[in-house]
């Protein structure tokens, strides 16, 4: 497969650098040469200097032999007209764009972005889908992350390990998925003092350790009791920052829990008129800096259950965060683009980061993976994802009993859904076509995997719009 990525900012060069350490042929085009350079030397990456949507770039980087363009410059505009320049001049059988601003969004179920008008086959708006991502988080309170799979039915928790008080703290993972406590739960992956690994049944979970897990969706609450974990969802929230991702998250928040109250601190004073004026009643809009103790006091933010910083500035949000906790606000979910500043946070109080780059990553590697995958999550950048995918005749998955497959370490399957109903699989399983998993893949074994699921990369120009 042959890639090029438009925009060599953090999401292109995330992008970039990660399809590239898959053995995918990369070219990113920019118009800055430093940054361009910069990826050239430090990644298996071919770069261009130039502007994305301009013909001549577009042939410098060899677009007639491109299977996929993803556009996720700065602008919009540019994105857009990448897209068309692909799909005109080069025959480029999908392209992908990054939008932002809401009203091109809008127009997303309007017709106006097929192959007759704006040829973009797939959209993609990180600041909407990382507002999805903290509201999720909202909704199962004590779990740095979750992620609802399976049409609601499976969800993957990121939950961590606080006390020996915990109920898994101690045991075996094997007798853990045992216990009547914790029916329906696979624990299949493990991060420990900063190392990621996929737990074998005779691992015992430790303090402080960072597990993901896969449960029905009905048994998230009792999970998260047995791990220790009985917070109640936030009744009042301060946001730091109204921006894209900010004014998405409230959004979001209204429609689903429209009792819960809602402080909103927006630096910048144009923008908080307008945030303000959007929201109408029922949001507090305070303009100033959440890095000023009386902005904090006048936002109650002491009393508050959680706060979520999504400015565009890093320091902001975990100083802000840090600030709050400090206060007395119970819970920090954290926006923080730097990854090694990720390391940091735990030792800071944090309690859950989001990550806009594992975030566009999970959403473009869906598109790329393509074929029975039907739903993606990357699980760390540099250690593997959590799949949901379809189990067809053609798989070698359905031939014969799990344990008689030779399955590779770095998979596990966490869940199989079979005619809407959720099973926890046992060794003597035997899958079906039609079956649903949801697996933990490490990338070292992503190639195998996906030959045992049947998944066809070349069957990128198949995808749907």
């Amino acid at each position: 497969m042959r890639v090029i990525v438009c925009g060599a900012g953090q999401v292109g060069t995330t992008i970039a650098r990660h399809l590239a350490s898959e053995g995918i042929s990369v070219t990113i085009i920019d118009i800055n040469p430093q940054l361009v350079r910069q990826i050239d030397e430090s990644y298996d990456v071919r770069g261009v200097v130039g502007h994305a949507s301009y013909p001549a770039t577009l042939k410098k980087a060899d677009a007639r032999d491109a299977d996929m363009l993803i556009a996720v410059t700065r602008s919009d505009e540019v994105n857009m007209v990448a897209c068309q320049m692909a799909y005109s001049l080069f025959g480029i059988k999908t392209r992908v764009a990054r939008l932002r601003h809401s009203g091109y969004l809008a127009q997303d179920s309007s017709g106006l972005y097929t192959a007759e008008h704006l040829p973009v086959d797939i959209i993609i708006s990180p600041e909407i889908e990382i507002a999805e991502g903290i509201a999720w988080r909202l909704r199962t309170p004590g779990a740095f992350d979750m992620v609802p799979m399976a049409g609601g039915l499976v969800e993957l928790l990121g939950i961590h390990v606080e006390s020996v008080s915990s109920a898994v703290a101690g045991e075996r993972v094997g007798d853990i998925s045992k216990s009547a406590q914790l029916e329906g739960v696979s624990i299949v992956a493990c991060v420990r003092k900063g190392r990621s690994f996929v737990p074998d049944e005779h691992d015992r979970i430790e303090v402080g350790d960072d597990v993901y897990v896969t449960v029905r969706a009905e048994n998230a609450k009792d999970v998260m009791a047995a791990f220790g974990h009985r917070e109640r969802e936030a009744k009042n929230l301060v946001i730091v920052g109204g921006g894209n991702v900010g004014l998405h998250l409230v959004r979001k928040i209204r429609q689903a829990s429209p009792k819960v109250n809602i402080k909103i601190i927006e630096y910048d004073l144009e923008r908080a008129r307008y945030i303000s004026d959007e929201l109408g009643a029922g949001v507090i809009v305070l303009h100033g800096d959440a890095l000023d103790q009386a902005i904090l006091e006048e936002a109650q933010t002491g009393l508050a259950e959680t706060i979520v910083a999504v400015t565009n500035d890093d320091e902001t949000n975990i100083f802000a965060s840090v600030l709050a906790k400090q206060v007395g606000c119970k819970r920090a979910i954290t926006l923080v683009n730097k990854r090694n500043y990720e390391a940091l946070t735990p030792a800071l109080g944090i309690d859950a980061v989001v990550s806009p780059s594992a975030v566009t990553i999970s959403t473009v590697l869906r598109h790329v993976r393509r074929g029975t995958i039907a739903a993606l999550h990357t699980l760390r950048e540099d250690f593997g994802e959590v799949i949901e995918a379809e189990v067809t005749e053609e798989s070698r998955l359905a031939r014969r009993p799990l344990n008689e497959l030779g399955l590779p370490q770095g998979m596990r399957i966490g869940a199989v859904v079979r005619d809407g109903e959720v099973f926890i699989p046992q060794p003597d399983t035997q899958l079906r076509a039609g079956d649903h998993i949801v697996a933990l893949v490490t990338y070292s074994y992503l190639r195998l995997v996906e030959a045992l699921l049947g998944a066809r990369r070349e069957r990128i120009g198949c995808l749907a719009p």
